[in-house]
């Protein structure tokens, strides 16, 4: 499978062709996705709360956003990967936007760069795309500024606050963003904003109108179970797989059913019975 290029997801986007995203963390999973032919893999700052279990996306490091790109890039060599930029890996300064991206590009291989915020972080884009990379935005509800949007809530269900958000993305437009991720709005707000943009515009919980859709992995194949939100579909409950799993090796090993002889190594002919004559003697 060749990997996308964006110039392949600003054709997609004129052919009306929609686009797969999905976040991964790591190695097998990237894989697995690689397989399946998805068109993009976001290694997304909600690691913090799938794998680490934080409360919240803000306290992921920038070295555990390399260590994850890095094991997803080694996994899935031909798709279009996306690394995420961290909590304070770019609203500081421009300096620390550019060489914060230039991590991921330099050490694990990105196609992009992903930032949050609209008008707001207009000099970081402007930067980090001067600089040579690209760079894919992200408003609406953006985890990182939870708290000043008043928590994991849908953004843009007002004609207000739909048309301040299309300003936003125009500006991210403007800046040089080669496409925009739009999350937690209504479908005629994700629709305003991609009949209005030239770029490619992706959604989470956006509404089926946009060039294409993105989904947290742990939510698609149902293992994370701490909140469910409105927009996600489970297209399987493996945490209940995996819970029986776990069950059944437990009481195998407890029943002393497990390993039985297919799953145990073999001395070579002979072995054995030499293995066992030399120990008799040494009690002897």
């Amino acid at each position: 499978m060749a990997k996308k290029s964006i110039i392949d997801l600003y054709e997609m986007k004129q052919r009306g062709e929609k686009v797969t995203w999905i976040t991964a963390y790591d190695f097998p999973t990237a894989g697995l996705v690689e397989q399946a032919g998805m068109d993009m893999i976001l290694v997304g700052d909600s690691v913090g709360m799938v794998v680490y279990g934080y409360a919240g996306t803000m306290p992921v490091t920038m070295d555990q956003m390399i260590y994850h790109t890095e094991a997803v890039r080694r996994g899935a060599p031909n798709t279009y990967v996306v690394g995420d930029m961290p909590f304070l890996s770019y609203q500081q300064s421009v300096q620390d936007a550019i060489l914060n991206a230039g991590r991921f590009y330099k050490e694990a291989g990105v196609d992009a760069i992903k930032l949050e915020g609209g008008k707001r972080v207009v000099p970081q884009i402007r930067g980090i795309v001067d600089s040579g990379m690209v760079v894919i935005g992200h408003i609406g509800l953006t985890p990182q500024s939870s708290a000043q949007l008043g928590g994991f809530k849908a953004q843009g269900n007002t004609a207000d606050a739909a048309l301040a958000l299309l300003e936003d993305a125009r500006a991210v437009q403007e800046a040089g963003a080669a496409a925009l991720l739009v999350e937690a709005v209504p479908p005629e707000t994700g629709r305003l904003i991609r009949d209005s943009l030239r770029i490619p515009v992706l959604g989470i919980g956006a509404g089926p109108h946009c060039d294409g859709q993105l989904m947290i992995v742990s939510d698609l194949l149902g293992i994370f179970e701490a909140f469910t939100p409105k927009f996600v579909k489970k297209y399987a409950t493996l945490a209940d797989t995996m819970r029986k799993a776990f069950r059944d090796y437990i009481q195998e090993v407890h029943e002393g059913k497990f390993p039985t002889e297919d799953y145990c190594y073999r001395m070579k002919a002979g072995e054995a019975e030499k293995l066992a004559r030399s120990v008799a003697s040494r009690k002897a």
